[in-house]
């Protein structure tokens, strides 16, 4: 008897782990792309505990396959320097079992890659749609650029854009603009004069910069501001100093080394609406096709990471696909919504920028309670389960 096979949409890293976890159960896998080649381009993904607790799920390493990860446990600033908050990498360490860990996306998505059959993964086949050969409802058709594939599942794993959530969901209403956008680099070096750097965020008045040290000396920033959809300045590293050139050190040192040519710029969005669920006949939806949130909780990619080893669970359960998958949408959609609309509100409330509401909002940061901050955390890090195990 042959293996089941899976068609994947997608090689980020939700995709990919997907690939990895069905491989690892015995599955055939097939991961089709639509670049040309892998992207040695991207910034840094920060796994939170949940994320990582998922990976180990299915025996992967997170830490060691993507070269060394950084623990990136994130304190708030303010644009004067001053902390609103600190985090204690120990304590979450203690409560959660590890910090979260900062890696490099790409090395990321390599390690992933590297997991799985050389001839697994199928790069310029964009995925056009999927059908179903008429009398054969068991064998869905994927047809891409590269030709066409059966399958005994499909997982929609292209992105927030997803053509095959518009396909099969046509009347939802899409992407929700949040009414900001984000640049993020990767740069090499240390802080000034050689100085480790603090993981942190800082908060100003409609506008976010964010540090993140990674492995090797190389450094992961970002930043947010308010702007209408499609804002692209000419001139990107003058847009960013005029926003932070006079935030705290050592924002503006950072800033200087940007290569404005590695600096990918893209406004946020999330899901206007939760999906009604996240299957379709013997297609399944995950990361951002499945439920898009804006980056503001550092979860979208390990909502991803999630989806891809709960869905790889149920599969290898022996109930069959469509029972599967509808107990995917019954494990998943009220987890990967709730995050999603707190990750919606918590943005509106990281964007302030009247000044009197910026002083309250830090103000009420400061005065949090730890148990307070402790029970948000656990809803994150503590809700990933495999359903049943």
């Amino acid at each position: 008897m042959s293996s089941p096979h899976a068609v994947v949409a997608g090689a980020g890293i939700g995709g990919l782990t997907a690939a990895v976890a069905l491989h690892r159960r015995g599955w055939r896998v097939t991961v089709c792309e639509r670049s040309p080649q892998p992207s040695a381009a991207g910034a840094g993904i920060v796994l939170a505990p949940n994320a990582l607790r998922a990976f180990d799920a299915i025996g992967f390493d997170a830490d060691r396959a993507a070269g060394r990860a950084v623990p990136a446990a994130m304190g708030l600033r303010r644009p004067d320097g001053r902390w609103l908050h600190r985090a204690d990498t120990a304590a979450l360490t203690a409560r959660y079992g590890r910090p979260p860990l900062a890696v490099y996306r790409p090395a990321l998505a390599e390690a992933l890659s590297a997991a799985l059959p050389a001839a697994a993964i199928h790069y310029g086949a964009r995925v056009t749609c999927v059908d179903h050969e008429p009398g054969s409802p068991d064998a869905p058709v994927v047809r891409t650029s590269a030709g066409d594939l059966t399958a005994d599942v499909v997982l929609a794993a292209d992105g927030i854009h997803s053509g095959l959530r518009r396909a099969h969901f046509p009347d939802h209403p899409g992407l929700l603009h949040g009414g900001a956008t984000a640049w993020r680099t990767v740069l090499s070096g240390d802080g000034p004069a050689g100085r480790p750097l603090d993981t942190a965020e800082t908060w100003g008045r409609g506008e976010r910069f964010g540090v993140v040290p990674l492995a090797d000396g190389r450094v992961y920033v970002y930043a947010t501001a308010v702007a209408p959809e499609g804002h692209r300045p000419a001139d990107v590293r003058g847009e960013l100093l005029r926003r932070f050139g006079s935030w705290h050190d050592p924002v503006p040192a950072l800033l200087e080394r940007i290569d404005p040519a590695a600096v990918l710029q893209h406004d946020l969005y999330d899901l206007a609406a939760a999906l009604p669920r996240l299957h379709h006949g013997r297609i399944a939806w995950l990361g951002d096709a499945a439920h898009a949130m804006t980056p503001n909780l550092g979860q979208g990619g390990c909502q991803a990471v999630e989806d891809a080893v709960v869905l790889a669970h149920l599969l290898d359960r022996g109930a069959g696909v469509p029972a599967a998958l509808a107990a995917y949408s019954a494990a998943r959609c009220s987890r990967t919504d709730a995050i999603r609309i707190r990750s919606r509100r918590a943005g509106r409330v990281a964007a302030l920028a009247h000044p009197l509401a910026v002083a309250v909002r830090d103000l009420a940061v400061r005065a949090t309670p730890a148990r307070v901050t402790r029970r948000a955390l656990d809803d994150l890090f503590d809700g990933f389960t495999l359903p049943g195990a």
